[in-house]
């Protein structure tokens, strides 16, 4: 289809005032001339594919096309498709979270679960991220880096024929454009990952929060997303919903069924 028509519902994790959110606004509207923004009201990374299933969703629009949502990002989504467009959506973008979502983080992610709804509800999702530096007191955000590189990369997959039930998780590196290297299309990988909780008594009252200890990329895969964005690629992983692992699957076919 022509997508200088297309209809665009962009959305995030990071919340409706994010930074990512605007650029990525801006990125579609460089796409076409109706674009939605449906976002979170609140920050939600880490949310997940979570629904809110016991509790009431909201959503207030702020201005023409453009609604901040009171639930996740998959609420996002849902409330948007049900709720608020009454046209058929022909694409939906999500992000650009402020930090990369390689390898594990997919799991974990609300920016890549907003473009699987999208994708479960049969429109052409793409999840983009932004890489930092988490290490760093105060680290820079090279947003002109998604900037400069998503259009095109958005116009290729565009291009492709998709299968049903695909989409795509896009992350940039933590890089000026000039340095960017190149775009590699590759698997998801696998983090050196674990969780810690750290416990804070700073208000009177035990809590805990959980703490994140990445110790970088497992060795063992070295053509992955972590790897290549770590080399400042921009890489592009296509994704399924189908988690089935067809391998087993007929093994047991052969050693459980009756």
């Amino acid at each position: 289809m022509n997508f200088s028509s297309a209809r665009i519902l962009v959305t995030n994790d990071d919340g409706i005032d994010a930074p990512g959110l605007k650029v990525l606004e801006k990125i579609a509207r460089n796409i076409s001339n109706d674009v939605w923004v449906i976002a979170p009201e609140k920050q939600q990374s880490g949310a997940a594919h979570s629904v809110s299933l016991h509790k009431p969703i909201r959503f207030r629009k702020l201005a023409e096309k453009c609604y901040a949502v009171s639930g996740t990002p998959t609420d996002c989504v849902i409330t948007a498709l049900r709720a608020i467009i009454n046209e058929p959506v022909n694409l939906v973008l999500s992000g650009i979270n402020r930090g990369p979502n390689v390898a594990d983080d997919v799991t974990h992610s609300g920016t890549v679960a907003a473009a699987m709804e999208g994708t479960l509800c049969n429109i052409p999702s793409i999840a983009f991220s932004q890489a930092i530096d988490f290490d760093a007191e105060d680290p820079t955000v090279h947003w002109q880096t998604a900037e400069a590189y998503a259009p095109t990369i958005i116009t290729k997959l565009l291009a492709e024929e998709w299968e049903k039930d695909i989409f795509f998780n896009v992350n940039f590196p933590d890089a000026l454009p000039a340095q960017v290297k190149g775009v590699k299309c590759v698997a998801q990988g696998k983090h050196h990952l674990f969780k810690e909780l750290i416990r804070d008594d700073s208000d009177g009252e035990t809590s805990y929060w959980v703490n994140w200890a990445d110790a970088g990329a497992d060795p063992r895969r070295p053509d992955v997303d972590i790897h290549w964005l770590a080399e400042n690629y921009v890489t592009v992983t296509p994704l399924c919903l189908d988690l089935t692992h067809y391998k087993l699957l007929n093994r047991l076919k052969h050693t459980i069924e009756a």
